[in-house]
């Protein structure tokens, strides 16, 4: 039988009441799926904004192999000098290279092989930064080189821009993982050529919010069209997830289980 690979891969945390949650959660989900590779999204691990070293050093400790991040990241400029000291903190690839760190890295499991983890990140809505389709074509085809297993989080405001890449990499890659909106999808599925994907795995942290933030700024934003500054939320805070299952000879997805906790309802 061929071997597999377990991927566990946690949505955005945000803030405290995410990273608390992820700490009481994530050893027991870890031990549950038996992962051989845990990634997290951590771009607003620290006060809603960016990553802090304590905190990447915090969710490092909890067995996770690689931080992802996302725009956000930028907006703490000690975040700026954890990308470019820590390699297993990614920031998406396609940013100008003179903003120091890396977008992409090759894992060495053990026994278990070398897995690729790359981040990207969509325009649409965003920044007008790099094409992320050429980007990721091209760093796949080097991870390639080392490995079968390549995970992506493509950190993107438009669905049909995560849809796009699904299936610009279908077949190209084990999984390619929507972040960024903070609200779980529930088109998770193995697409044809064996690519694990799911428009949005959702954030890891306070639901009773406006997409992890205080509900009141929020609002004064929408209705009074002008600057109000964002606190994180505290309440209701929930993991959202996701497992994948792959074949580690062929690199293709087997299984995927969306994972959200508590579930909604």
């Amino acid at each position: 039988m061929p071997s597999s690979l377990n991927i566990l891969f946690v949505g955005d945390i945000v803030g405290m009441p995410g990273l608390d949650l992820a700490t009481s959660l994530l050893p027991g989900l870890i031990k549950k799926y038996s992962a051989d590779l845990v990634i997290v999204n951590g771009e607003n691990a620290t006060e809603g904004k960016g990553i802090s070293e304590e905190h990447a050093k915090r969710i490092f400790e909890l067995g996770v192999h690689v931080i992802t991040t996302g725009n956000h990241v930028w907006d703490r400029w000690d975040s700026r000098k954890l990308l470019g000291s820590d390699r297993r903190i990614l920031r998406p690839l396609n940013y100008p290279k003179d903003n120091g760190g890396n977008g992409f890295i090759v894992v060495d499991l053990g026994e278990k092989g070398k897995a690729g983890v790359l981040s990207v990140q969509g325009r649409v809505y965003m920044q007008p930064i790099d094409d992320p389709f050429r980007t990721a074509e091209w760093a796949v085809g080097k991870m390639a080189e080392e490995s079968k297993i390549i995970v992506v989080d493509f950190h993107a405001d438009a669905t049909a821009e995560k849809m796009g890449m699904g299936w610009f990499l279908d077949g190209k890659v084990t999984a390619l993982v929507g972040t960024h909106t903070h609200t779980p999808t529930a088109d998770g599925r193995i697409l044809p050529r064996g690519t694990a994907f799911i428009t949005d795995v959702g954030m890891t942290g306070p639901f009773d919010s406006v997409l992890g933030m205080k509900k009141e700024a929020a609002l004064r934003r929408m209705m009074l069209g002008t600057p109000h500054k964002y606190e994180v939320a505290t309440n209701d805070a929930r993991l959202c997830a996701l497992h994948i299952r792959a074949d580690a000879d062929t690199g293709k997805a087997v299984s995927m289980e969306q994972i959200i906790f508590p579930q909604f309802g």
